[in-house]
């Protein structure tokens, strides 16, 4: 409520703050500018987040945005020498997630399995049948070696891009105009392109044509 709502005599405007005018005019011989310091001079300007010097309210609250941790791609990761070191893999057979599980390796197939190639002493001597998301170079060629098998499944990114994971190709198939910027081009993309290629440029010779 405003004075001129009680009365009207009061009037709708007030007049202007005179400063400088002494300590007769009603506000003090620093005329509300407080004691010295930077904020008596004319000049002066502050940020309006500006708190004396302390941690500004905007900088403590919690910050919201986009982050790509809830898509990073968690294994459960074993090593081959576990695996064959353990009574149910003794004499080979399959290895999966269920396989695992059961034998207290893996505690759940909630993530991705990856089967790392930390070969036993003397190389793997049983005939083992791989089956997980992401396997080894090491870990591939040590089971292939000893007349096993590997069936990489492939992770969700993989999926996405369009990557084989059992063909010798693995460069993605599925390239969004985002991910073929400034990347390498897969090998069928890059032999077309050298196919539309000229095979040379042949220049004329001097004061001669060319045919």
């Amino acid at each position: 409520m405003m004075i001129h709502d009680i009365t009207a005599q009061a009037g709708k405007y007030k007049n202007r703050k005179r400063v400088g005018r002494g300590e007769g005019s009603g506000h003090g011989k620093q005329s509300g500018r407080g004691n010295k310091g930077a904020g008596s001079r004319s000049g002066t300007s502050a940020k309006k987040a500006f708190e004396g010097g302390q941690m500004p309210f905007f900088r403590r609250i919690a910050k919201f945005g986009f982050t790509n941790a809830p898509f990073k791609t968690h294994f459960w990761i074993v090593n081959l020498s576990d695996i064959v070191a353990h009574p149910l893999f003794a004499k080979g057979g399959d290895v999966n997630v269920a396989r695992l599980i059961e034998a207290g390796l893996v505690r759940d197939d909630s993530r991705d399995l990856k089967i790392l190639g930390n070969v036993p002493e003397g190389g793997l001597k049983v005939k083992l049948s791989v089956t997980a998301a992401r396997v080894s170079g090491k870990a591939r060629q040590a089971v292939t070696g000893a007349g096993g098998s590997v069936t990489e499944s492939g992770t969700r990114r993989d999926m996405v891009r369009g990557v084989d994971r059992n063909s010798e190709d693995r460069s993605p198939k599925k390239l969004t105009k985002k991910l073929n910027r400034g990347g390498k081009k897969p090998a069928a993309e890059k032999a077309k392109a050298e196919a539309a290629e000229p095979a040379a440029d042949a220049k004329p010779a001097k004061g001669g044509k060319a045919k």
